[in-house]
């Protein structure tokens, strides 16, 4: 139980009850209302970079990687191994290349820095190999601040990260209803120095809500509320997005199911709520519970994918993980980024002018005549859609190309060309050493004055 956070919700007008070691809180609908209409309608999520801005607003879909994976497949050995700090590094900088990835998560945690201290080591790593905006959570509302500290001496500036906000706090409800102490702790923290939020639950149908699920949307959008209110009662017009990383418990194999059907459609409802409530929407699709970049993860990443996309949805996360969120994989990532290029083109629909109807061409080349060498087909032919890792030449032509060489294959290759070559947007002179000297001094107040070598 957050004692203050139960003050500022009844200093807002919400019903508090004290039941052991909880609060209950009911909010009223007029005090959701209010907050809902306080949050912007539109976010800008500024970046290092700033032609990497990313605006969301209605019915601009983006993407990204999915967050907090444990395992990797290593780019050299095609094996499975624990993340690193490295890693979310590395994978940060093939996000910062591919121009199908909006924004930027930790899509894997750095399981060799102590607990406490991931999410600073995480926000070191990926300020090092990217421009774009960066969601990420904090361990603790102290580790929000040193986050802040970092990400301000990368952009010139305490005055110049309050004007351009490079960081989103990631914060998560615990289902059913739950809003934990070191959660409230955080969110009031991000809206004490002015940092957004996206809040993301993972309610659970069948496991932490109900089997069905209109039950699950309903606990979902409780939750999100609930911790949106307390952040625009902190501070009004603090930007909050509304996010989901909801799916079903999978009964038979007790497993979160992020392959089925219904990721897909919990995911597009929940975009479909963050639109009711005028909000920007960061939801899940794309993600596979394959635990090889195969088939598998073809269908599923289209299905769910597709389904976010359809609905809206602001930024779609999920690119790059197999194994229920548990593992990312460079050549699914790789993969991902072009068929993301083709369910952008999908979702764009077919465009009906004069100029595109081209009855004066029709009527010109008649009855049996040739298309292919006319003027208006080389000045259209750039509007189709382009395919760089699938293959559409004849087999002859594919096997001259490529050998036979599997998409995997390739795609892994593709993803050590860019961790090897890629040079993200720079850094300001001395913003390295003075990132890593804040991590070293966080570390040594977490440890109680001993130095972890990942910080040295």
């Amino acid at each position: 139980m957050n004692e203050k956070a139960l003050e500022v919700f009844h200093g807002g007008g919400a019903s508090v009850e004290r039941i052991g070691n909880y609060g209950l809180v009911k909010l009223p609908s007029y005090l959701i209302e209010d907050c809902t209409h306080w949050a912007p309608r539109s976010i800008v999520y500024d970046s290092r970079n700033p032609n990497d801005d990313y605006v969301a607003e209605p019915n601009r879909v983006g993407f990204t990687t999915f967050g907090g994976c444990i395992n990797v497949i290593d780019t050299a050995t095609r094996q499975l191994r624990r993340a690193t700090k490295k890693d979310c590094g590395e994978i940060a900088r093939v996000c910062d290349c591919l121009d199908e990835i909006s924004v930027v998560t930790r899509a894997v945690n750095s399981t060799d820095a102590p607990g406490g201290t991931q999410s600073v080591h995480n926000l070191e790593a990926i300020l090092s190999n990217t421009g774009k905006h960066i969601f990420l959570g904090a361990d603790s509302a102290r580790a929000l601040q040193v986050m802040t500290e970092l990400a301000a001496a990368c952009v010139g500036g305490k005055e110049a990260f309050e004007r351009r906000p490079i960081l989103t706090t990631t914060v998560c409800p615990l289902s059913p209803l739950t809003l934990p102490p070191n959660t409230c702790e955080v969110i009031m923290e991000s809206a004490t120095l002015g940092v957004g939020i996206l809040v993301m639950p993972m309610a659970l149908s069948g496991g932490t809500t109900t089997a069905t699920l209109a039950g699950t949307l309903a606990i979902h959008n409780a939750e999100v509320l609930g911790s949106m209110v307390l952040a625009q009662l902190m501070k009004k017009g603090l930007p909050c997005t509304y996010g989901s990383t909801s799916t079903i418990l999978d009964l038979r194999f007790a497993t979160t199911a992020v392959g089925a059907p219904e990721y897909g459609m919990i995911n597009a409802s929940i975009a479909k709520l963050a639109q009711y409530y005028k909000l920007p929407s960061f939801v899940g699709g794309g993600a596979s519970d394959s635990k090889e970049p195969d088939n598998q993860v073809g269908y599923e990443f289209t299905l769910s994918t597709t389904l976010s996309a359809l609905a809206g949805a602001n930024i779609i996360f999920g690119s790059g993980v197999l194994e229920q969120g548990l593992t990312i994989d460079y050549a699914k990532l790789i993969m991902d980024a072009e068929m993301i290029r083709m369910i952008q083109t999908a979702t764009r629909g077919v465009t009906i002018s004069d100029e595109t109807l081209a009855f004066d061409v029709i009527h010109e080349v008649g009855p049996g005549g040739a298309y292919i060498s006319h003027d208006h087909t080389f000045s259209s032919m750039r509007s189709q859609s382009q395919a760089e890792l699938f293959d559409r030449r004849s087999r002859s032509n594919w096997m001259k190309k490529t050998g036979g060489e599997a998409i995997t294959e390739r795609a892994y290759k593709a993803a050590a060309k860019i961790i090897e070559e890629h040079q993200p947007h720079p850094l300001p002179d001395g913003a390295v050493e003075i990132m890593r000297e804040m991590v070293e001094e966080f570390v040594k107040e977490q440890e109680g004055g001993q130095v972890n070598p990942l910080a040295a």
